[in-house]
């Protein structure tokens, strides 16, 4: 294809793909191996204030339609869809230079994200629009007002702009909880690689899976984007600690409170403990860490390794064991090509990067010991030979001040954990450290020594190296991202992640309102209550005997007191072998500060309570699965009695089960009506009742 024949790249705004016209400003994106034009890039003549307010009305539209659980199980749907897809993104991946190794980390990274995302959003978050953070705070004595904190989602837009590296996993890790808290999303990726995310985008669009305006791709340049943003909108940028700063400098970010968030720069540190010498299981694993890290994506990982710290009597060990493992592992060639280890940079101006900054390395100090900017190349693509720098000393500041974002690390000496520590500290705030030792002591101390200047940290021994994640996989479960230099921002981290893109709001009131507000009852707000003597003269229905489809928030049981015995008492320390003194021994119970007498045990209490208000025929509550938040109170005697408060508290239905969970709020009172215990006690309930083919009557069937 001819330079002059190469289509524009196209953006998705406002429901259509569109390509400028006739355009004056096109960058030209080359084949990483064979230097071919891939595409041309241009974004004369966009409409972003049109794609902003797209995004703030159809966008917003369309995924307030669906609770926080249909959203999430889109996610599951669009990831089953690109896994159908992923050999297409695999080809076009090659010519970024990556290889089939890369498509895992990237590819593969980035479906599996959207299967974390939506498994964690269904088991985690309720299926409505409301957060809690937090338990309510009583504000008045009488309870009549409280407070508590809620989040809800950002009534803007989320902008993404991605790096180069990781086209697709760096796209769907910052989509996957913006489409779960309900904000549409605008990705902006890098040029250099944006193809890629192009296909992975309209791959996504096609399924039909997505509603209208949640996901808008600009390919090219962002031009006036944060110009057309203010405080209800989020920013999550990745790339160059320089864009960032001027990034953060823009009125938008400074005046108007648009949310901005970095990922940056990060020169982070493996470090080999003192206990982990050579003969070493850790050092073995130390070595396969760092090689991986440097040969993985071409060293173009945003959490590769960069600084090697190892003890200074093993650092010529480690050098030579390194370079072994390089000449094994660290084979550059044609990705396509399954012997080669490590495929292309991105492009011939990162290669010049590269270049650039080994050269000022060597120049501050740095001495080759593999690879380097003389070693031979292949080809005519975008290749830089896996290298490795050793520094005389340690304390060159370019070493913790200069990223080569390429397959390059090196190797310095430390004294003690102490000076280890310190040296880890001057990257200036890192993603990732790994720390490679099996002695908890030696691991405790590195943790309290450079935990603040890290986003995550990963200790690897002998016990964990084989299913290790790695230094460098941020993987959606944990946070990622980092203080100081690393750009001082958060991403995933689970449920984290989703409430990134959401508002945190102290809300007041009385518990009638709150429940009004947040879909969970509070203890004084009003509730539907039913007794046993109501239920068995007809006049009530017990809420056991309710389905999700007739179970309403605040319907409530209370039972009647049962009194407590010294005989009961003995006889459950009997039967559960609890015969802990405070139910067995008189004196020495009474010698207690904290009880009367002799008391009953607080399982028997709960044991008791679930007798209160169960309603023991078959029906739509299925099963128990378990207590939540129980605290013992007031201690109970024999003599004293109990009764049970059981109320609706929560009602979250499971959008591809026939059942859904509900949480009931329990509370144990003795006849001076304190409180004895509380806790939450969670059952699955059918969302119908008769389930299909059982008949109506429960009672009747089990006779």
């Amino acid at each position: 294809m001819s330079q002059s024949a190469a289509a524009v790249l196209p953006s998705y705004l406002q429901g259509q793909w569109w390509t400028p016209q006739d355009p004056q400003r096109v960058a030209e994106v080359l084949d990483a191996v064979t230097g071919e034009l891939v595409t041309r890039v241009s974004t004369d003549g966009i409409d972003l204030a049109g794609a902003v307010e797209h995004a703030r009305t159809a966008g917003q539209r369309g995924l307030g339609e669906l609770t926080l659980h249909e959203r999430a199980l889109k996610l599951k749907e669009l990831a089953l869809h690109l896994t159908e897809h992923k050999q297409e993104l695999y080809e076009l991946s090659f010519r970024t230079g990556a290889t089939q190794r890369d498509h895992y980390v990237d590819t593969d990274g980035g479906i599996s994200t959207l299967f974390t995302f939506s498994s964690k959003g269904r088991r985690e978050l309720p299926n409505s629009e409301v957060i809690l953070d937090g338990a309510p705070e009583q504000l008045s004595k009488d309870g009549s007002f409280l407070g508590e904190h809620i989040h809800t989602r950002l009534p803007g837009v989320a902008v993404q702009i991605n790096a180069f590296n990781f086209p697709v996993w760096g796209m769907l890790e910052k989509f996957a909880p913006a489409f779960i808290a309900g904000v549409p999303s605008i990705v902006k990726p890098a040029t250099p690689t944006g193809y890629v995310t192009e296909a992975c985008v309209r791959l996504m669009l096609d399924s039909g899976i997505l509603p209208e305006g949640s996901l808008q791709l600009v390919s090219g340049s962002a031009r006036d984007l944060l110009d057309h943003l203010d405080h209800r909108d989020h920013v999550a940028f990745t790339g160059s600690a320089d864009t960032a700063r001027a990034l953060r400098r823009h009125p938008g970010v400074m005046e108007r409170g648009i949310r901005f968030t970095a990922e940056t720069d990060s020169l982070n540190a493996a470090i080999l403990g003192p206990d982990a010498g050579p003969e070493t299981p850790e050092f073995d694993a130390f070595i396969r860490s760092v090689v991986l890290e440097i040969t993985a994506k071409a060293g173009q990982k945003c959490t590769a390794i960069r600084r090697t710290i190892v003890p200074s009597q093993h650092r010529e060990a480690v050098i030579e064991a390194l370079a072994a493992r390089i000449a094994e592992k660290g084979v550059l060639g044609d990705p396509r090509d399954e012997a080669t280890g490590v495929g292309a940079l991105a492009s011939l101006e990162q290669q010049q990067e590269v270049d650039g900054a080994v050269l000022r390395l060597v120049a501050a100090g740095g001495t080759v010991r593999v690879g380097g900017p003389d070693a031979p190349r292949p080809g005519t693509g975008a290749y830089y030979p896996v290298t490795v720098l050793s520094f005389d000393d340690a304390e060159t500041p370019e070493l913790h001040a200069v990223e080569a974002f390429g397959p390059v690390t090196s190797v310095l000496g430390y004294d003690d954990v102490d000076d280890a520590v310190r040296l880890a500290a001057l990257g200036g705030g890192s993603l990732v450290a790994t720390v490679c030792t099996h002695d908890p002591q030696i691991a405790g101390r590195f943790a309290a020594g450079i935990a603040a200047h890290h986003g995550r940290t990963l200790f690897l021994d002998r016990d964990d190296a084989r299913t290790s994640t790695g230094h460098g996989s941020p993987v959606p479960h944990l946070i990622h991202g980092g203080p100081g230099r690393a750009g001082g921002g958060e991403e995933l981290g689970g449920v984290r992640a989703v409430k990134h893109y959401m508002q945190r709001t102290a809300i007041q009131g009385s518990p009638d309102l709150l429940t009004g507000i947040t879909g969970v009852w509070h203890q004084g707000a009003r509730a539907n209550t039913a007794t046993r003597a109501a239920v068995e003269a007809g006049e009530a229905v017990h809420p056991f005997r309710k389905s999700l489809e007739t179970l309403c928030i605040g319907d409530q049981f209370a039972s009647e007191l049962r009194t407590v015995t010294l005989q009961d008492i003995d006889d459950f320390a009997t039967e559960t072998g609890d015969t802990f003194y405070a139910h067995t021994d008189e004196e020495a119970a009474t010698a207690n500060p904290f009880f009367p007498r002799r008391v009953a045990h607080g399982y028997l209490l709960v044991s008791w309570a679930a007798g209160l208000f169960v309603e023991p025929a078959p029906g739509p509550v299925l099963a128990n699965y378990g207590l939540e938040n129980l605290r013992f109170i007031t201690p109970v005697t024999y003599d004293d009695a109990i009764r049970v408060t059981l109320t609706a508290k929560q009602i979250t239905p499971r959008v591809t089960d026939d059942y859904g969970e509900v949480r009931w709020d329990a509370v144990l009172h003795n006849q001076h009506d304190e409180i004895v215990a509380q806790y939450d006690v969670l059952t699955l309930v059918a969302k119908t009742w008769p389930l299909s083919g059982q008949p109506e009557d429960g009672a009747a069937r089990a006779r």
